[in-house]
């Protein structure tokens, strides 16, 4: 992605993220929890512009066939009847996610990704901004789909023009609730339950 956000690849590719296919089921996603799919779908919905699912995703199948790389029963192979009411779904992490992404335009593209210091190797945490910066929004997702992880994050204050000790107001996107930094050091948890955040700043 930093490469795609370097000239001149920034301006004639466009990266358009699956988060799983009907030829491939990735090792992540293989007999994985739910939060493992909660984490590809964050990963792909904001970090590229344009995102997409294979039949199944939005259900956590992953049981892999036993001699390929694939799913079991695919439906490349069979007309499939899905319960998409079935426990443990996760319809609307991703109907949030399409929300969240239709109202900002910061993730409309690949383009304005900048990567902030998170110091946890299984949190990644970025900033994605409109070509005008008035459209800010923070990401911070855990790689990590068994266990909580927390990470120092270091928020970019310098960036809105305020200094290291100021405050930052922001809302976060999935919880639906105010937030405000205080100081650009802070410290985020994040639970298999909804391993990622996403903050709209200003």
């Amino acid at each position: 992605m930093t490469e795609l956000n370097s000239e001149p690849l920034a301006w004639f590719f466009r990266p358009h993220f699956f988060v799983n296919t009907p030829d491939i089921n990735p090792d992540f996603l293989q007999n994985a929890p739910r939060s493992a799919f909660l984490i590809r779908a964050a990963l792909a919905a904001t970090l590229s512009g344009l995102w997409g699912i294979y039949n199944g995703f939005e259900l956590c199948e992953g049981e892999p066939d036993s001699q390929r790389k694939e799913y079991a029963n695919s439906e490349k192979y069979e007309i499939r009847a899905w319960d998409w009411d079935r426990s443990g779904n996760i319809i609307g992490e991703i109907t949030a996610l399409n929300r969240i992404r239709r109202e900002n335009p910061a993730l409309h593209s690949h383009v304005g990704l900048s990567f902030q210091n998170a110091w946890n190797e299984n949190v990644v945490f970025f900033e994605k901004a409109s070509t005008d910066r008035q459209n800010v929004v923070l990401v911070a997702i855990s790689l990590d789909p068994v266990t909580a992880q927390e990470a120092d994050i270091e928020i970019p204050l310098w960036k809105f023009g305020l200094s290291d000790h100021d405050t930052l107001r922001a809302e976060d996107l999935m919880r639906e609730r105010d937030i405000v930094w205080s100081g650009k050091h802070q410290r985020i948890r994040l639970d298999p339950e909804l391993p990622f955040a996403i903050w709209r700043v200003g």
